[in-house]
């Protein structure tokens, strides 16, 4: 299994912006797909945005398009998520996942699809 473990969140004012970090701890090569999910309270866990390992392409929740961008140091073998125009409805559990999602439309927003998961870092806008 891959171990992923994220640091960065913690409180920011509105408009503010935080970077997270994901560290991949044993590689990644069974995963061709590594992605950033939050969950809110009381909300389903949501995926925000996705990149595939092999062609380094992206994808955004519309939520979340132009003001989150998502990064990838292979050397590093690290994942980032750069959040910028903070708003308090960003509050919540951001996690990191790894896995093999299917090649279905939206399906790398789908939780399920990913085997891989951290334990999570909060994120507090106010």
């Amino acid at each position: 299994d891959v171990q992923l473990v994220e640091s960065g969140g913690g409180s920011v004012q509105a408009g503010g912006s935080l970077t997270l970090s994901c560290a991949a701890v044993r590689y990644t090569y069974k995963r061709n797909c590594m992605g950033w999910f939050r969950q809110r309270p009381g909300k389903d866990r949501e995926g925000l945005a996705v990149l595939w390992i092999g062609g380094a392409t992206t994808s955004y929740a519309d939520s979340v398009k132009g003001r989150f961008t998502i990064l990838r140091d292979k050397p590093k073998n690290a994942l980032y998520l750069q959040m910028n125009s903070l708003k308090p409805e960003d509050t919540a559990m951001y996690y990191c996942a790894a896995g093999n999602p299917s090649l279905y439309e939206g399906s790398w927003k789908v939780p399920a699809e990913y085997d891989d998961w951290g334990q999570g870092t909060q994120v507090t806008v106010s």
